[in-house]
């Protein structure tokens, strides 16, 4: 099973530190142009300890989670070689796992593995930004500010358009799932139990978007999950947990009910405008 690596004072990881594992050290010369394993982002390895406590994966998704992290934090840099070899003696892995992984590295765009060349670290112009786990990557890494940044304006393009869709395709059984979400969230908000409020609120969009009756749409609605996974960001209605906000919420099931997809794309450009005390991505809806 992997293990957390050893601290080289103390022998244990330390508070706050990136999750690496035990790797003996090669028997031959570094190699120019070699990976370095060392000096991620401390930040990052929250995101490691959550994304495999929370996802149940075992030896090939951490070893993709830790690839993926030190990658997209820049400690790997575009055009650096994996050596399957090597990292499978530093994470004391198998073949097959590491394998597998950088198969899953290429799929999202992130390595290319080209005959007589090898595995090598792809720039960031070749990945794949909507991805679920590079959005989530990026928003604890040197990139945070982009992301989330980057986030917002998608978000801002794209729900008050799926709410206005979903306005004429509203069914019974959607329309009281929607409902349910907004009485959660009011629960939840009273309990100040924050992760209820937090999955209530990321159900109720993605469940919006996907009513909206567009298929590239409904593709869309990871993104908009993990943008509401991601803490830190510009603060929106979406990202605090306050009557304003519920009662936006409630105005777009409204909204729903009766048809109008002009009220219900209102209510959401309202809900999702940055709010005047953090630096503004997206404008506010004028007055009329």
């Amino acid at each position: 099973m992997m293990t957390a690596a050893r601290s080289t004072d103390s022998g244990l990881a330390g508070p706050g530190e990136l999750d690496r594992y035990p790797y003996a050290e090669p028997q031959v010369a570094d190699r120019v142009g070699a990976p370095s394993w060392e000096g991620a982002d401390p930040d990052l390895g929250r995101v490691g300890r959550r994304a495999a406590g929370s996802r149940g994966r075992g030896l090939h998704g951490q070893l993709v989670q830790q690839l993926g992290q030190m990658i997209v934090s820049g400690d790997l840099g575009a055009d650096r070689p994996l050596v399957p070899e090597e990292i499978g003696q530093r994470f004391e892995v198998s073949r097959t796992v590491v394998r597998e992984s950088l198969r899953v590295l290429e799929a999202k765009g992130l390595v290319s593995a080209r005959p007589n060349v090898g595995t090598r670290v792809r720039p960031v112009s070749d990945w794949n930004l909507l991805d679920p786990d590079i959005i989530e990557w990026r928003a604890f890494g040197p990139q945070r500010d982009d992301q989330r940044r980057e986030l917002s304006e998608l978000r801002w393009t794209i729900e008050p358009l799926a709410a206005r869709l979903a306005a004429g395709h509203g069914r019974e059984e959607v329309q009281q799932r929607l409902c349910d979400m907004v009485e959660i969230m009011s629960h939840a908000m009273a309990q100040g139990d924050a992760l209820t409020y937090s999955r209530a609120d990321g159900e109720f969009h993605a469940l919006l978007i996907q009513t909206a009756g567009n298929r590239m749409l409904e593709h869309l609605s990871g993104i908009v999950s993990a943008a509401l996974q991601v803490s830190g960001g510009p603060v929106t209605g979406c990202d605090r947990a306050n009557e304003t906000s519920l009662a936006q919420h409630a105005r777009i099931v409204d909204a729903l009910g009766t048809g109008d997809g002009t009220a219900a794309e209102a209510a959401m450009r309202q809900l999702l405008t940055v709010h005047p005390e953090v630096e503004r991505v997206v404008p506010a809806p004028r007055e009329h």
